[in-house]
């Protein structure tokens, strides 16, 4: 076997495309970052909007998103505190290609979940009537 020319190979170890297709492919980032979308939210606000997030949850992944530069978190000098968080210049690039998953995604659900049933049926004959 000859070697192999892996410079296209964005997936393989140690490469910043590995890294973000990593940040992103936590459900709850991909959620944060589209109810983000639409302008800035305060914590209270992205737990009603997003439902089934915990509050400690939403908390480790608005710190995760903002640690890789998709997410700040504004802190206003009021009383009551008020903290908002909102996208950077860079978590808004995002949105477009979560837009493009959120369509095949709704485009294809229903197929994914007839292919889940179907191997599901053959990995268990007795819930298939057999």
């Amino acid at each position: 076997m000859g070697d192999f020319d892996t410079s296209g190979d964005v997936f393989l170890a140690d490469c910043p495309a590995r890294l973000a297709v990593e940040i992103i492919a936590d459900k709850w980032a991909v959620v944060v970052l589209y109810a983000l979308s639409r302008g800035p939210r305060r914590h209270g606000v992205l737990i009603d909007l997003i439902g089934g997030i915990s509050k400690k949850v939403l908390t480790e992944t608005v710190r995760r998103l903002a640690r890789h530069g998709l997410v700040e978190r504004r802190a206003f000098r009021e009383v009551p505190p008020r903290v908002e968080y909102a996208l950077t210049d860079l978590g808004q690039t995002l949105i477009e290609p979560i837009r493009v998953l959120t369509q095949w995604s709704e485009d294809n659900g229903a197929a994914i979940l007839a292919a889940q049933e179907r191997s599901d049926a053959r990995s268990d004959p007795a819930a298939a009537g057999a």
